[in-house]
């Protein structure tokens, strides 16, 4: 058994495109580092969206088209892609928490392959917290662990509530 690292949306509109952030952009390198130096598997997360995003209900909330499928705004951001093996799994999930990630997850633990689940990435306080969340309901007794220093929100002040509300929720904020 190994840890599993999942790395969520590390896509260019969340970091220099669309949605991008000087804050997004700081943690690239250290997220960079933890994937090559990670011994386990690794699991990625893109943020898909089709051309009909406006439509969507994400769409009228939040009125910006970012990850739209085969675009650049849509790719890893290059350091982050640089670090993918072929052996690692790549998961595009419509929405911000993805029940097929989860699925995969728990079987990996059913079949023993992972002892914890460590995630980084963006945005802590849409994508990373939703997948947390979604991960310990499938996996109560799994240890889940989430590096801040890996991950950035939307604003500093909803970065750091989301670390909060998963550390309430048993996650460890590491």
């Amino acid at each position: 058994m190994k840890p599993l690292l999942m790395v969520i949306d590390m896509q260019n509109d969340f970091i220099s495109m669309a949605l991008g952030t000087p804050k997004a952009q700081s943690i690239v390198p250290a997220a960079a580092a933890k994937i090559r130096s990670w011994d386990g598997p690794v699991i990625y997360t893109r943020d898909t969206h089709g051309e009909n995003y406006m439509d969507s209900a994400e769409g009228k909330k939040l009125p910006v088209p970012h990850c739209i499928k085969g675009t650049s705004g849509w790719e890893l951001d290059p350091q982050i892609q640089s670090c993918v093996s072929h052996e690692d799994l790549i998961f595009d999930k419509p929405t911000f928490g993805s029940v097929k990630l989860a699925n995969a997850v728990a079987h990996m633990a059913e079949d023993k392959e992972i002892s914890s689940i460590t995630l980084i990435g963006l945005c802590t306080d849409i994508c990373v917290i939703s997948n947390a969340l979604l991960l310990k309901a499938y996996l109560p007794e799994m240890p889940i662990s989430v590096d801040a220093s890996c991950c950035a929100g939307v604003t500093p002040e909803s970065h750091e509530n989301a670390l909060n509300a998963m550390k309430m929720c048993q996650i460890d904020i590491i």
